[in-house]
C-alpha cells in the first residue's frame, strides 16, 4: 500500500512532501513576513506574542524553536534570555531569519538546518521546545512529536501554535471562498506566487481538528496538555509537559 500524506490541496507519496514543501518555504521566503500580514491583517503578530507569554521562557534555559524560519518567535524568545537554537528545515527561510538577526544586532542565536522528523541533538538537551505554524507542513506528525519529547529533559515544556479546524456556522464556505480566491491573488500580487499560498493556507483545511491533534500529543508522552483557543478558536496553542 502505498503511504500518501497531505500536500495543502491534494495528497502524495509521503517521499515526495519534504521537497515539496521545501520548494514552497524557498520560493516565498524573502516575502514571507509581508504575506503573513496581508493573510492575517496583522494579527499573526499578537498570536506570536501571547503564544511567548505563555511558554515563559527564562533567561540562561536552553529553547529549541523548531521551524523557526525567519526568527519571529526566536527574537521574542531571546529577548527573555533564554539560550535559543533556530532549527529549520529550509535553508532559504533560516537564512532570511539570519539577515535579520544581524540588522537587529542579535548574535547570540544559534541557526541550525534540521527536519522536525529526524533532529541532530542528544536525548534530554533542551528546557523547552517551541513549533509556531510548522507542524502541519511536516510528512509525519507523529515522528515531528516523538523527536521533540526525546530531546526535551525530564520536566522540559512543548509548546505549539497551530491554527484550528473553524466549526462556526458558515465558516466553511467563506473558508473555501478565502483559500480558492483570495489568496491566491494575495500571493500573485505580493509574491508573483499563486500556488505557494494556495498550499500555505489549504494546509490549515487538512490538518487534524484539535481534538485529535491533542490526542497525538499526548500519545507523544506528554502530560497535561491542553488547548487554549486564540480568536475564536481559528488559532490554538497546546502545551504540555514531558513525563
Amino acid at each position: 500500500m502505498n503511504d500518501t500524506v497531505s500536500f495543502g490541496y491534494e495528497d502524495i507519496p509521503a517521499t515526495e512532501k519534504a521537497a515539496r514543501v521545501g520548494k514552497v518555504f524557498a520560493n516565498v521566503a524573502a516575502k514571507y513576513d509581508i504575506m503573513n500580514d496581508a493573510m492575517s491583517a496583522g494579527l499573526h503578530r499578537l498570536w506570536k506574542d501571547r503564544f511567548v507569554r505563555r511558554v515563559k521562557p527564562q533567561p540562561g534555559e536552553a529553547i529549541l524553536d523548531m521551524a523557526g524560519g525567519t526568527g519571529d518567535i526566536a527574537f521574542r524568545l531571546a529577548d527573555a534570555g533564554a539560550e535559543v537554537v533556530v532549527a529549520d528545515i529550509n535553508q532559504a527561510m533560516l537564512d532570511v531569519g539570519l539577515e535579520r538577526a544581524t540588522k537587529r544586532g542579535i548574535t547570540d542565536l544559534v541557526w541550525s538546518c534540521q527536519n522536525a522528523e529526524s533532529l541532530d541533538y542528544m536525548d534530554r538537551q533542551f528546557d523547552a521546545y517551541t513549533i509556531a505554524f510548522g507542524i502541519r507542513n511536516v510528512t509525519h506528525i507523529d515522528k515531528a512529536l516523538a523527536e521533540a519529547h526525546r530531546v526535551l529533559k525530564y520536566g522540559g515544556r512543548f509548546f505549539c501554535l497551530e491554527f484550528s479546524t473553524m466549526t462556526w456556522p458558515g465558516a466553511k464556505e467563506a473558508y473555501d471562498f478565502y483559500s480558492h480566491k483570495i489568496v491566491p491573488q494575495i500571493g500573485k500580487a505580493i509574491a508573483q506566487d499563486e500556488d505557494s499560498y494556495r498550499y500555505l493556507i489549504e494546509s490549515i483545511r487538512r490538518f487534524p481538528p484539535m481534538g485529535e491533534f491533542e490526542a497525538m500529543i499526548r500519545a507523544a508522552g506528554f502530560a497535561n496538555t491542553r488547548v487554549e483557543p486564540i480568536m475564536g478558536g481559528l488559532v490554538a496553542i497546546h502545551s504540555g509537559w514531558k513525563i
